[in-house]
């Protein structure tokens, strides 16, 4: 047999290998994990249910136990929205303080992580220890010298004494984040931008800032919660109705009586304090995730 021949004659065909599949999980782990996992929702849903229900109830079916309001009513709504208890008002400065809050912390933040995570300097990870430990005090000890200090300056029912107290709990936890995701950055992305003709500055903004987004907006919607839902220091520091937060203002609702409680007028406010933070989570999960995430995958 020619070389030519032996060249064009078929090769046996390989015997196919059986595709292995990977092992399966146990129905019993299975059900036992979602098990756990509904226990958890359940858990973390339930009482959002019953205050939405308690706010859809007739005030004078507030002490009931079904698990629906029947009839629904929106009486508890109109009265939370009323004139006499101001929490329009209050929402609004909630959102002014939450939202100078979360602008203030970022603006000063991002800097102060950037240079922490990019320049070497002596005792760094002490100057950033020290920033994290700022943020373990509980408020309650900080209450009594910060209502002195306020009082000194005359401080009493402005939003600069809301607004500096949630800066100082805000910004330890954002320069600690921040500061581990600018390291995970490589710092050769801006020694090419410096080699194109930018400046560090424009590399910082042209380069570093984008790629940082992510952990930028999860740093300003957990900054922006926190400021929001805070309470004991808002309560100490205001004592005139037209300058308390909105969860200040739902604890002090008083009823038709003196010793009234109105307990479904304080679940419609709860109700209208909490869904907008709930829809924005939900609109913005993905960029949370990521930026939650982001320091670890890279």
């Amino acid at each position: 047999m020619t070389i030519a021949a032996e060249a064009v004659r078929p090769k046996p065909a390989r015997p196919l290998r059986p595709v292995t599949q990977p092992p399966k999980r146990g129905l019993g782990k299975f059900r036992l994990a979602d098990l756990g996992s509904g226990l958890i929702v359940l858990y973390c849903l339930v009482p959002f249910y019953w205050m939405i229900v308690s706010a859809l109830r007739k005030p004078s079916d507030q002490f009931a136990t079904t698990l629906f309001p029947a009839p629904i009513s929106f009486e508890n709504l109109k009265a939370a929205f009323s004139a006499r208890n101001g929490f329009g008002r209050a929402l609004l400065n909630s959102l002014i303080v939450a939202g100078t809050t979360t602008v203030i912390t970022l603006a000063i933040g991002i800097t102060t992580a950037y240079v922490i995570a990019r320049v070497q300097f002596r005792f760094k990870n002490v100057v950033l220890a020290v920033i994290i430990a700022t943020s373990m005090f509980p408020g309650v000890t900080l209450l009594i010298p910060l209502l002195k200090l306020f009082v000194g300056l005359d401080w009493i029912n402005t939003y600069q004494a809301l607004i500096v107290p949630s800066l100082s709990f805000g910004l330890p936890l954002t320069v600690f984040n921040l500061t581990a995701f600018f390291k995970q950055l490589p710092a050769e992305l801006e020694d090419a931008a410096q080699v194109d003709g930018c400046s560090q500055w424009q590399a910082f903004r042209s380069v570093i800032l984008p790629l940082a987004m992510p952990g930028i907006f999860t740093s300003g919607i957990i900054t922006f919660i926190a400021a929001w839902n805070e309470f004991i220091i808002a309560l100490s520091l205001t004592n005139e109705k037209s300058m308390r937060t909105a969860p200040v203002i739902t604890a002090l609702f008083t009823g038709q009586y003196k010793f009234d409680q109105p307990f479904g007028t304080q679940m419609a406010a709860g109700v209208a304090v909490t869904v907008p933070l709930v829809i924005g989570a939900l609109l913005f999960q993905r960029r949370i995730v990521d930026g939650l995430t982001a320091g670890a995958l890279k």
